[in-house]
């Protein structure tokens, strides 16, 4: 089959089939530069599409992070109320603690006054 490709060179002058060997050579270059640019090209978009994959999961993390972190600040809030919700409720029960001490001292001081009395 070679034998048919290359009959068509017969005839031609050193100097012609000097050019065409150049420029067949210069083709065989340039495919095997093509060559090596495809697998170049195959290799980047396989690393762009990992890439992209990458990004897309750290997008999906960080979702869940903010999701989570909302949550995590919504419960810090309602722990924050509860928490003076409780003070209140202290200080609310130390005054009703001291109004009744109070009314205990004032008490036993009546108890004592009419024990006193009731010596006399």
């Amino acid at each position: 089959m070679s034998w048919a490709v290359e009959e068509w060179k017969e005839g031609l002058s050193p100097r012609v089939l000097q050019k065409i060997h150049e420029l067949e050579s210069q083709v065989d270059k340039l495919k095997k530069e093509r060559q090596q640019r495809q697998y170049q090209l195959e290799t980047l978009e396989a690393a762009l599409q990992k890439q992209k994959q990458k990004v897309e999961s750290e997008k999906n993390e960080s979702a869940i992070l903010k999701r989570e972190n909302q949550s995590l600040m919504e419960l810090c809030d309602n722990l924050e109320k509860a928490k003076q919700k409780i003070s209140h409720d202290l200080q609310v029960k130390e005054s009703q603690v001291n109004i009744q001490s109070g009314q205990l001292n004032s008490c036993k001081k009546d108890i004592e006054r009419l024990e006193q009395e009731l010596k006399r």
